[in-house]
């Protein structure tokens, strides 16, 4: 069997970069981003990426480091945030942005990793979303086309792995992670734990190993706030 596990986040992509690539990078917020993976990406130079994500990390955190580096050339996502240079590049006009609703965005990469290459939703029907895309009748009310979504490279964030490859994610890192796993050429996982092949049950694996390629144990656990809001004791109580 193939060995998938690598030594370090920088061995787990070697020879998977190059200009002008897609790639899809879990997350969810400031949840489940491959945090080891992205520095990684950066270090290497490589340029005019189009990058598929819910949104482009935060000031100083996550994808951000590829917009300050100027080695995003697009992104197709569908939040914004607080980035305020995800802002500025695209309001400046230094950055394409295609911008999707957030469930048509979750679906258009679970149809390419199920090799669905179109479908129809509502969502967005009437509006500038629609715009240059087929809009066909069913049952009396019009659906807008969609296409999937596919990429070079799936870069994701689990917990846990076991040798073979088959992951489990926590929480809101499940959002996009494991659609994300299954529509990537390949995909490579930085995880926080690896442990023994059969530890897991196998109604607990989230993602199947055959999705995943590579495995790195992750090197930044960071588990960052992205807006933290407190209240006085008193006021709890």
């Amino acid at each position: 069997m193939k060995r998938k596990i690598y030594d370090t986040p920088g061995a787990a992509l070697d020879g998977l970069l190059f200009d002008g690539m897609t790639i899809m990078s879990g997350g969810f917020g400031l949840s489940g981003n491959p945090e080891s993976l992205i520095p990684e990406i950066r270090a290497s130079g490589v340029k005019r990426l189009t990058v598929i994500s819910n949104n482009a990390g935060a000031d100083g955190f996550g994808l951000w480091m590829l917009l300050e580096s100027r080695q995003v050339a697009k992104m197709i996502s569908s939040y914004v945030g607080e980035n305020k240079l995800f802002e500025q590049q695209y309001l400046s006009g230094e950055l394409e942005l295609e911008l999707n609703p957030q469930g048509t965005l979750a679906e258009r990469i679970r149809a390419g990793g199920a090799g669905i290459p179109a479908f129809y939703t509502k969502t967005g029907v009437g509006t500038v979303v629609a715009q240059g895309k087929p809009v066909e009748t069913f049952e009396g009310e019009d659906y807008v086309r969609e296409t999937w979504l596919r990429a070079d490279l799936s870069i994701v964030k689990a917990w846990k792995a076991d040798p073979v490859g088959n992951l489990m994610f926590r929480k809101t890192a499940r959002n996009f992670n494991p659609n994300m796993a299954t529509a990537g050429k390949v995909t490579v996982a930085e995880v926080e734990e690896i442990v023994p092949e059969g530890s897991f049950d196998p109604d607990g694996i989230h993602t199947p190993g055959i999705y995943v390629d590579r495995i790195v144990k992750s090197t930044i656990n960071e588990k960052r706030i992205e807006k933290l809001t407190t209240r006085s004791r008193g006021e709890a109580a």
